[in-house]
């Protein structure tokens, strides 16, 4: 009876699968779980051996292994001969072009510095600012007595440049354009002024070449409530709206009075981290108001109008925002640093 049934089986399922054309392939998955699978038919006949007289029991054994052998093998070439077939209508259908560059996938990112130069730029000239810019190999005169720094002055030390000569140098400071803006300008006027300067200090949170960012407003009527408020605003739209800004008297020759502005760390919010060695509070920027000798040494009325000013080390402002501890990292193009900025 076994031997009668596995014959039927061997022959309706080999010419099953003979039957199945490429679009009906699907159908091969089918036969080989209702063949092979845990209820299918050869698996239930091979249960069924324990049945067969020991006499009988090597001859059905073996036209068992037969069967399920042809229908293996059929199966299998009927597999192969399909994978044939998708594969030409794959080589018909797409065409590929040997000859042009490979496609690469990886992105890239933009440098936290340039982000951070974007993301300042943006939200300046929407509070009404103009961009400008000025040259990097810049004369003493513009770089400090503009502003109102003389020759000999000690406040000179905290800005130890690279001198070409001794009139020319590497600008210690974008004030240098406000300088040369303030001389061709006609007052009301307010100017963001990005770009690289350059000091002679080095160590974990300085770098020889930095970036800053300088803002100047010139215009009737300016008051150091002006400054507070509009660097509260640029802040809150710089860190999030929950940063909390203080602000402390300091000493720079250009303004009078000068500020010290504090945020609370980002990292932390204020509890207390490694970035901001605990204190909750990290420093920005320093600003105040227009010296009026600036002014006066520019060409503009000091008694009409006054000013206020304010600068930002933006490679500081990037290390804030990314939680950088080094600044060093932003300078030595190495792509385990630069992936993470991604």
């Amino acid at each position: 009876m076994l031997i009668e049934e596995l014959d039927i089986l061997k022959n309706t399922v080999l010419g099953e699968i003979d039957l199945i054309q490429y679009s009906e392939r699907k159908k091969l998955a089918d036969i080989r779980v209702r063949v092979f699978g845990k209820n299918g038919t050869l698996t239930l006949i091979s249960k069924g051996m324990r049945d067969v007289e020991p006499q009988d029991r090597p001859r059905v054994g073996a036209l068992i292994n037969e069967v399920r052998n042809a229908i293996e093998n059929s199966l299998a070439m009927k597999e192969n001969q399909f994978k044939n077939q998708e594969l030409n209508e794959k080589l018909e259908n797409e065409k590929i072009d040997i000859t042009e560059p490979a496609k690469c996938q990886s992105k890239g990112a933009v440098h936290p510095i340039s982000d951070v130069i974007d993301k300042m730029i943006d939200i300046c000239v929407k509070m009404g600012f103009s961009v400008v810019e000025g040259p990097e190999v810049e004369s003493d005169y513009y770089n400090f007595e503009a502003m109102n720094i003389p020759k000999n002055h000690p406040s000179r030390d905290m800005q130890d440049t690279f001198f070409i000569n001794d009139n020319i140098l590497l600008r210690s400071q974008t004030s240098a354009v406000q300088a040369r803006e303030m001389e061709i300008r006609k007052p009301p006027f307010k100017i963001i002024c990005p770009g690289k300067t350059y000091r002679n200090d080095s160590d974990s949170t300085h770098s020889p070449i930095f970036h800053q960012l300088e803002g100047l407003v010139i215009d009737e009527n300016v008051s150091m409530a002006d400054l507070k408020s509009m660097l509260t605003i640029l802040m809150k739209r710089l860190f999030g709206e929950d940063t909390t800004i203080r602000f402390r008297p300091s000493f720079f020759p250009f303004t009078e009075p000068s500020i010290e502005v504090d945020v609370s760390c980002p990292t932390c919010h204020g509890k207390g981290c490694s970035l901001c060695k605990s204190t909750g509070m990290l420093e920005l920027l320093g600003a105040g108001i227009v010296n009026p000798k600036v002014l006066e040494i520019s060409g503009i009325d000091s008694k009409k109008y006054r000013g206020f000013a304010f600068g930002f080390g933006l490679d500081r402002t990037a290390m804030i925002l990314n939680s950088i501890g080094n600044i060093k990292y932003l300078y030595k193009n190495d792509i385990r640093f630069l992936d993470q900025m991604k």
